[in-house]
C-alpha cells in the first residue's frame, strides 16, 4: 500500500464518518477523488463462499503477511482442518493495510473470523457492534489466565476475543558484539546514553530505528511515557482522560528528543525488517521492538540475540511495566458459518494449535498455559520470564486507544515529531486539540 500524499488522503483512507464523527466531507476537503482508492481495500477480504450453506468450510481474514507467521498459521489451519474435517479458507492481506482499512471491513462482508488483538481496540468494536458473542467459546477453552479471560472481555462482560499468542516489547542486541566490544546492560536512561555515546564512538549506530509504516515509532513513545509518568497515567491519557498538552507529556518528548541523535537516520523511510536487518548485520547496538524482530534472524543467529528491558527514568516508578501485545481471534458479527467458525476459534484457542505454534515459531509466545513450552529457545524463555515479572502491561499505543485516534491523528503525529523534534508545544497543542474532537464524537 503506498503511503498518502495529503493528511486529506490520509484521513479518507482510514476513518469512516460512522465510526469517527467525522464528516466525510471534511475529510475529502481538497484530496480529490483518488483519496478513497484506499477505503475498500479489504472490502474483497470477506468471503462470498458458499460456507453459510456448505457446512464444510469457513473463512478467516488474516493480517499475518510477514513470510515466517504467514507459514505458522497455515500449519495451524491445516491442524485445524485435520481435527475437524472442515476446510478453513484463509484470505491474507498486507499487515498495515488491514489495520487501515478494518473500519470498513467489519462494516462491510468481513470473513467469518478474523485476527485482530486484545485491549481496548478490541472492546472499541465490540462495544459498536462489530464482532460476535464468544462467551460460550470460552466455555469450552482451558489453560487460560485471568489475566487473558479479562483481556478478552468486552464493556459488556462478554467475550469476544481468543488469545493466541503474545510478544514483549524490549531493547534487542547481539550478546557477540557486546562481548567484543564490553559492553554492558544500561540500567539508567545516563547509562543509555553513556552507552550510546560510546557505539557511536566504535562506529555503530546505537539504536536501529524505523517508521516508514506508522507503528514503530508508537513503541518508543509507550516505553518513555512509561518509564516517566507510570501506568496509570500513561493509559489514562490513551484514554482520552489526561491532556497532552501537561508538562508530564511534553518532558517524554523533549526526553525523546535528546535521544534521538542516538537513533537511526532517516527512519522515516525504513521498515522495522530494514532496521532488524542493521542489527542483524551487526550494523547497529540495539533495537527497541516487539520479540518478532527474530524473524529477521537465521536459528543460528537467533542464539546470538539477547534483549534487556528499557532502562529506568524515574526511580520512583521503576522499569517494570512494558508493553506485551496479545494478538488473537474474534468473530464477524454475522458470520456466514457460525458453527465453524466457533468450531475454529475452539480449536486456535486450544493446546493443540499452541503445540503447532511453539514448535514453528521462536518469534513469539503462546497464550495458553497447557501448551507444551519445552520447545521455547532460551530468548523466548527470556521474553516470558519477563512477562511474567512485569507489574503492569499496556497493550501498544494503537491498540490503547481509539483506533481513529491513533491512525489518523498519533501517527502523522509522531512522524512530524521525527522529522521536527523542536516544535514540541505546537505539536501537542494540535494532538490535544484533535483529542478533544475525537472523543467527543
Amino acid at each position: 500500500m503506498s503511503r498518502p500524499r495529503t493528511e486529506a488522503e490520509y484521513l479518507a483512507r482510514l476513518v469512516p464518518p460512522s465510526v469517527s464523527g467525522i464528516g466525510r466531507r471534511s475529510l475529502l476537503a481538497g484530496a480529490g477523488a483518488g483519496a478513497l482508492l484506499g477505503t475498500g481495500l479489504l472490502a474483497g477480504c470477506g468471503s462470498d463462499s458458499e460456507s453459510g450453506s456448505d457446512s464444510k468450510t469457513v473463512s478467516i481474514g488474516s493480517n499475518q503477511s510477514d513470510p515466517k507467521p504467514k507459514e505458522v498459521i497455515a500449519k495451524v489451519m491445516a491442524g485445524f482442518q485435520t481435527a475437524s474435517g472442515v476446510e478453513p479458507k484463509v484470505n491474507t492481506v498486507d499487515h498495515n493495510t488491514f489495520q487501515e482499512n478494518i473500519n470498513n471491513y467489519l462494516q462491510g462482508k468481513p470473513d467469518d473470523v478474523f485476527m485482530w488483538f486484545a485491549g481496548y481496540r478490541m472492546r472499541f468494536f465490540a462495544a459498536k457492534g462489530l464482532a460476535g458473542d464468544l462467551s460460550d467459546v470460552w466455555g469450552k477453552l482451558s489453560g487460560y489466565s485471568d489475566a487473558f479471560k479479562k483481556a478478552s472481555t468486552g464493556d459488556d462482560g462478554k467475550q469476544y476475543f481468543v488469545p493466541a499468542s503474545y510478544y514483549p516489547w524490549a531493547v534487542f542486541y547481539r550478546k557477540s558484539v557486546w562481548q567484543q566490544r564490553g559492553y554492558q546492560v544500561p540500567k539508567t536512561l545516563d547509562d543509555l546514553n553513556t552507552l550510546g555515546a560510546q557505539m557511536k564512538k566504535d562506529g555503530l549506530t546505537p539504536i536501529a530505528f524505523a517508521d516508514k509504516d506508522g507503528w514503530p515509532a508508537m513503541g518508543t513513545f509507550d516505553i518513555l511515557n512509561l518509564r516517566i509518568n507510570g501506568y496509570q497515567f500513561h493509559v489514562d491519557l490513551m484514554a482520552g482522560k489526561e491532556a497532552w498538552t501537561s508538562d508530564k507529556v511534553k518532558k517524554v518528548f523533549d526526553t525523546w528528543s535528546g535521544l534521538l541523535p542516538l537513533h537511526q537516520a532517516d527512519s522515516l523511510g525504513r521498515t522495522w525488517q530494514e532496521a532488524a536487518q542493521s542489527l542483524q548485520q551487526k550494523k547497529s547496538g540495539m533495537y527497541l521492538l516487539g520479540l518478532f524482530v527474530a524473524q529477521q534472524f537465521s536459528n543460528e543467529e537467533q542464539d546470538d540475540l539477547d534483549f534487556f528491558t528499557f532502562p529506568e527514568v524515574d526511580s520512583t516508578i521503576g522499569a517494570k511495566a512494558l508493553d506485551a501485545p496479545i494478538d488473537g481471534y474474534m468473530m464477524a458479527r454475522k458470520p456466514k458459518s457460525e458453527a465453524n467458525a466457533k468450531k475454529l476459534l475452539e480449536y486456535v484457542g486450544s493446546k493443540a494449535a499452541a503445540d503447532i505454534t511453539v514448535k514453528n515459531d521462536p518469534s513469539t509466545l503462546v497464550a495458553n498455559g497447557g501448551a507444551d513450552t519445552s520447545g521455547y529457545t532460551a530468548l523466548q524463555k527470556k521474553a516470558a520470564e519477563l512477562v511474567g515479572s512485569a507489574t503492569e502491561i499496556a497493550q501498544f499505543l494503537d491498540r490503547d486507544t481509539r483506533p481513529d485516534f491513533a491512525s489518523t491523528v498519533i501517527i502523522p503525529a509522531l512522524q512530524q515529531f521525527i522529522k521536527n523534534p523542536k516544535d514540541i508545544d505546537g505539536l501537542l497543542n494540535s494532538i490535544e486539540n484533535q483529542k478533544k474532537s475525537i472523543f467527543t464524537s
